[in-house]
């Protein structure tokens, strides 16, 4: 993948999970820019889901750890220590730390 599909590809999929984010009416507050999306929820926890060029990955850092995203071959975005997807990662991550209920889909 050349540097410019992986930049319009991560645009687009930070952009779906910012619009998820308005639809869901969640008690937290955003900013994306430059391809960092940084999330802070109302009782101060940060969530940082950003891309990492040189790896082509998607990176979350979050009060439970950090965590690195590869595309696999179908087109999912894949933890690359344990296979979890990053839809299902940033949902319940979110939903925990939000304490309501968040459902967004990466693929």
């Amino acid at each position: 993948m050349t540097e410019s599909e992986f930049l319009d590809l991560t645009d687009t999929l930070l952009e779906s999970l910012q619009s998820a984010l308005d639809e869901a009416g969640l008690d937290l507050d955003y900013q994306l820019n430059g391809g960092v999306l940084e999330i802070e929820f109302d009782q101060g926890a940060k969530m940082v889901i950003n891309r990492h060029l040189p790896n082509r990955e998607m990176w979350v850092a979050a009060r439970s750890g950090g965590f690195h995203y590869a595309l696999d071959d179908s087109g999912r975005w894949i933890n690359t220590r344990d296979g979890s997807g990053l839809g299902a990662t940033l949902s319940r991550l979110i939903a925990d730390t939000a304490g309501q209920a968040f459902l967004w889909q990466s693929e």
